[in-house]
């Protein structure tokens, strides 16, 4: 066999290669966030000059760069007039909202309080907004709704579909 032959064959052989076979196509990953630490049972203080502005408590959490993911939390703002307290099996704290699900409670120290499923409140317009059914107490006055935005700071409160069963007291 001569060279001229042989060189022929391979380079026949790699124009095969070349134009009949196609490269594999690898599916690129692309990394998951990573966390930046995780939490047990913690406390996490948030404090200004005036004194304590946020308490947050859970039996789990892991911090991203932009938020924090909590099992149990129990979130208390102490910034406004009236101190609430929030607390709900799962919650994701991000700026300056709290988006909290799974039997949530809300309660206001002069005794306004309401059961939901989900919970969006925001720290700095002090608004509380659920948009799935919830009941809500006062006393022994009772409301029902579908949907409930609670103002804290305004102390105003706006709903749909309402059901209210009211204590009427007699003056004397």
């Amino acid at each position: 066999m001569s060279i001229n032959i042989f060189l022929s064959l391979i380079v026949v052989g790699l124009s095969m290669i070349y134009f009949l076979f196609e490269p594999m196509k690898l599916k690129e990953s692309k990394l998951d966030e990573v966390a930046q630490f995780s939490l047990s049972s913690f406390t996490l203080y948030e404090l200004d000059k005036i004194g304590l502005i946020t308490l947050m408590k859970g039996s789990e959490a892991i911090r991203y760069e932009d938020r924090y993911i909590v099992k149990n939390i129990d979130y208390s703002d102490n910034s406004k007039e009236y101190i609430i307290n929030i607390k709900a099996k799962n919650g994701l704290y991000k700026g300056d909202i709290v988006y909290l699900d799974g039997d949530v409670k809300f309660e206001r120290e002069d005794g306004l309080n309401f059961f939901s499923q989900e919970v969006t409140y925001n720290k700095i317009t002090d608004i509380a907004v659920s948009e799935v059914d919830y009941v809500s107490y006062m006393g022994l006055n009772q409301v029902r709704g579908s949907e409930i935005i609670h103002d804290n700071k305004n102390n105003t409160i706006k709903s749909k579909n309402v059901y209210a069963i009211y204590d009427m007291q007699e003056k004397n």
